[in-house]
């Protein structure tokens, strides 16, 4: 099966000029050439098949609305290559735009003013959708949403959940390849978060339609996504099924250690201590690396334990040993701790 979009090895480079404080500064800089070159994508390559949602993750400035603006065409990529429905984006603008679908965060391509249904109408021109393709369109989104109270309602007396549903609905309006979603979800409550994640999810399954899913939402991930890819500082660190990630740390658990009365203030340099401390205990205890990952959150030290190296209770007497231990609780590893540890840095080495 071909890939629908491909990226190989792409890089994006932005030059960045390094700024002076105060005015005298400010001045300097209109004449200075003293530029630092920032790799907002470091060599990224994937290749994403049709009907697939993936989620593409990341902590804020890691490089993925940089990739999608380079698999949108909106930016050209300073090395490497990109096709998108065998299309170069960033050289065929205009025929790229006409196979794909976005939904950027809370930008809406409705016009405010109008009904909804004037601005799919609008939209069925832009992409000159031909009568019959638009009514079945129209006919299958009345089976999935409650379409007449939407329709004929001025965006601009939305709520947000309502436009982002109808923002949804209009990216996929014309049947595209491919749809780009860009944190759907973000702000909206839970009862509709459930609808978008079931309307996205049905959409997906009736017209074959590839998702890219940009989000922090980690229940937009377990309810969408097969497949995730994890960037940071604009370089790929996962890519694989959401599956393998939770079966690879299956055998990991979390302790959480209370080492401090709950009245006593613990200072940063107090977290430090207690970090480094634990991690001294454990490495003089078991010598093998990736055993462990400790770090220190909500009053508690917590201790990432792979349990087919170390068990918990041998690892709770080697602190006892040595710390009297206030309160402790055991923590099944979700996929929301797994993805927040690779952010953090603390599992890179256990994915890699």
């Amino acid at each position: 099966m071909e890939p629908v979009i491909s990226l190989k090895n792409v890089t994006k480079e932005f030059k960045t000029l390094n700024r002076h404080e105060g005015l005298k500064g400010s001045f300097k800089d209109l004449f200075s050439r003293d530029y630092k070159i920032v790799k907002a994508v470091n060599n990224v390559s994937m290749d994403i098949y049709p009907g697939e949602i993936v989620g593409y993750l990341g902590p804020n400035g890691a490089g993925k609305s940089t990739t999608i603006k380079m698999m949108t065409g909106v930016l050209e990529p300073s090395s490497g290559s990109i096709l998108c429905n065998g299309i170069v984006p960033y050289k065929n603008r205009s025929r790229n735009a006409g196979n794909i679908g976005v939904v950027f965060g809370q930008r809406s391509q409705l016009w405010w003013a109008l009904p909804a249904i004037e601005s799919f109408r609008i939209l069925k021109e832009i992409y000159q959708v031909s009568d019959k393709d638009f009514d079945d369109m129209m006919s299958l989104y009345a089976t999935l949403v409650d379409m007449e109270s939407l329709m004929h309602k001025p965006v601009r007396q939305m709520s947000l959940g309502q436009r982002t549903l109808c923002d949804i609905l209009a990216s996929f309006l014309h049947n595209p390849p491919v749809v780009f979603l860009d944190e759907p979800t973000i702000g909206l409550d839970v009862s509709m978060k459930a609808k978008i994640r079931e309307l996205i999810k049905t959409l997906n399954k009736e017209k074959n339609t590839t998702v890219i899913l940009t989000t922090h939402d980690m229940g937009d991930v377990d309810a969408l996504c097969e497949r995730i890819a994890i960037i940071d500082k604009g370089v790929k660190l996962y890519d694989n099924d959401i599956s393998h990630l939770k079966e690879m740390f299956g055998s990991y658990r979390t302790l959480c250690l209370n080492l401090t009365r709950r009245e006593e203030k613990v200072s940063e340099e107090h977290e430090k201590k207690l970090i480094s401390d634990v991690e001294r205990i454990l490495g003089e205890k078991y010598k093998e690396e990736d055993t462990f990952v400790v770090s220190y959150a909500d009053g508690m030290i917590e201790i990432l334990i792979n349990e087919a190296k170390a068990s918990v209770v041998k690892v709770l007497n080697t602190v006892q040993s040595e710390y009297k231990i206030y309160d402790m609780k055991l923590m099944e590893i979700s996929t929301e701790s797994v993805i927040k540890k690779i952010y953090e840095g603390g599992a890179k080495e256990l994915i890699s």
